[in-house]
């Protein structure tokens, strides 16, 4: 529940600031959409590593900051034959800024993960920080995702991702 609080608290003072952005004339807001790739290592010792795809939405507030919507499949690896793997669909709600007007942005997210492989049927909620580059058409970023309560498991992952402008 407390991580719940400090997700909401982030993204709620993140939206607090870019109110003040939205504004911006020079700006032309609209959306993007991306189709990225993951993978990256699990701090759950039942799993060997993670892999997955995702499709992010994004709506641009101004130049620097950002709201998203993103989904995707992600399976984690069992390491041995006593688990199985664990396949998922997270389904998060975030927010970017960028830092300086730079290419490099911070990210948050937050939301729910519902288990659909091998006999879980679990859902669970997620959190998401993350820090990244993006241009006009290629997004790389790293993140730490707990996938918390029932599976009680972190996946550091890098994404790679293919966007472009709607």
């Amino acid at each position: 529940m407390k991580r719940f609080l400090i997700a909401a608290v982030l993204l709620v003072a993140g939206g607090a600031n870019a109110q003040e952005t939205i504004t911006d004339n020079n700006y032309d807001q609209g959306f993007r959409l991306g189709f990225g790739i993951n993978a990256g290592g699990v701090t759950n010792d039942a799993f060997n590593f993670a892999f997955g795809g995702d499709v992010r939405l994004q709506y641009d507030l101004s130049q620097d900051t950002s709201l998203t919507l993103t989904t995707g499949f992600t399976n984690l690896f069992a390491k041995e034959n006593e688990f199985k793997d664990l396949g998922f669909i997270p389904v998060k709600a975030g927010f970017k800024a960028f830092i300086n007007s730079s290419p490099f942005y911070v990210m948050g997210e937050t939301g729910a993960g519902f288990a659909v492989t091998n006999g879980y049927d679990e859902t669970t909620f997620i959190w998401s920080p993350g820090v990244g580059y993006a241009n006009d058409f290629i997004d790389l970023s790293v993140r730490y995702e707990d996938v918390d309560s029932y599976y009680d498991s972190g996946i550091i992952a890098l994404r790679l991702a293919y966007g472009f402008k709607l």
